[in-house]
């Protein structure tokens, strides 16, 4: 095992026995850490433990459309390999480092921990659906695998569903698996130009709700020229071409709709959305509020934000606040929930980063969080309500 040399003290196991045998002999708080470029939640005192040497693909059977990595193997490593087999992971990782102006290497654990999804995520659902299998070492450093040895007190709950959006707050990740997905051979961008934000997303609704089998749908009310309102369509080349023209002419009340069908500008413009480029080298808090669809636009009027961008159908809004402002206080009636995406240390040791939760649903939570957990000792406070005093930026 290695710790870390200068700096701030860093273990960084090679392996997975020598993850558990960390966690075990840890005798305080441990900050997870995997590439270091989603520092999200309320600030976290302790050790760092690193994932980033249990690296590499253990298993790709491309013919199965599965895919066995370790946590801390880079993101794009696992992009590449399945790249050169035609595939792709179906639900679009965002990659948080232009918005939260972080540096290092996405890895896959991370992606698994923040549930990390991007536009796509609207048409073939989340990182956590395509996820079929991982290990993890729980807070007493024992090593616990879905489909092996399963933890009497953890029997009958599924461990795939629960690590997966976790923040390595129930266990530190050591491998994953996933299901995978051909990659589209072709694709289309129709653009609406100019429309307010209620008349976008009503339009995105009618493409959602065709038959085309839309796979993005964005707005960006800021964009340069004006107002742009983004739908994707991507399968086979001349599928894609037959369905663009026919939602083309069904999207005609709204405008006429310019189509891109150039791959390498498609891939950028997308993203460009999962990414939420928008919002990038702007001063100030960014919030990510999930809400009804054709809640969104009544949500962005009463943020009074600085800088918005939709995704999701409208389902999925980004919003740039000045430091310090609590747009979630500003919800109102209007359901759903809002992050504290990117701010200061002021603001995170203040605001809640996470939206607080019912007080069944928290103590659930805190339930299994005492279960796997018990010593509390895995990211602690970082999901909760109130940063705790004295703590450091994770």
């Amino acid at each position: 095992m290695r710790k870390g040399e200068g700096g701030p003290a860093m273990i960084e196991p090679g392996d997975e026995a020598e993850l558990a045998e960390a966690v075990a002999a840890a005798r305080g708080p441990l900050r997870i850490r995997g590439g270091g470029t989603r520092p999200l939640g309320s600030p976290v005192a302790g050790e760092v433990l690193s994932t980033a040497r249990l690296a590499g693909i253990t298993l790709y059977e491309p013919g199965a459309l599965t895919l066995v990595a370790r946590a801390g193997t880079p993101l794009a490593e696992v992009e590449a390999a399945l790249a050169a087999e035609g595939q792709r992971l179906p639900f679009e990782p965002i990659d948080h480092r232009g918005l939260l102006g972080t540096s290092g290497a996405p890895t896959i654990g991370g992606v698994v921990a923040a549930n990390a999804s991007g536009p796509r995520r609207i048409a073939v659902g989340a990182a956590r659906d395509f996820l079929i299998g991982v290990r993890f070492v729980d807070g007493e450093g024992r090593v616990v695998k879905n489909g092996g040895r399963v933890m009497k007190n953890v029997t009958g709950y599924d461990l795939v569903k629960l690590m997966a959006g976790s923040w390595g707050t129930l266990g530190v990740l050591s491998e994953v698996s996933f299901k995978v997905l051909p990659a589209a051979a072709a694709s289309a961008t129709l653009t609406l130009r100019g429309l307010a934000d209620a008349e976008a997303v009503r339009a995105l609704a009618a493409a959602l709700t065709s038959p085309f089998e839309v796979t993005g749908a964005a707005h960006d009310p800021g964009a340069a020229g004006g107002p742009a309102t983004l739908i994707r369509i991507e399968g086979f080349e001349s599928s894609v071409a037959y369905r663009a023209d026919r939602l083309a002419r069904r999207l005609a009340p709204f405008g006429p709709a310019e189509v891109e069908r150039d791959p390498a500008a498609n891939a950028a413009i997308w993203a460009a959305v999962r990414d939420v480029r928008a919002l990038h080298g702007l001063p100030g808090d960014v919030w990510r509020f999930s809400v009804k669809p054709g809640e969104g636009p009544a949500l962005a009027a009463r943020l009074g934000a600085r800088r918005l961008l939709y995704d999701w159908g409208g389902g999925l809004v980004w919003a740039l606040a000045a430091p310090g402002e609590d747009l979630r206080a500003r919800m109102g009636a209007i359901g759903g929930h809002g992050t504290l995406v990117r701010a200061g240390p002021e603001s995170r040791g203040r605001i809640p980063a996470f939206h607080p939760e019912p007080p069944a649903l928290a103590a659930l939570a805190a339930g299994l969080r005492r279960k796997f957990d018990p010593r509390g000792i895995l990211n602690p406070g970082l999901m909760d309500e109130v940063a705790p005093a004295g703590s450091v930026p994770a």
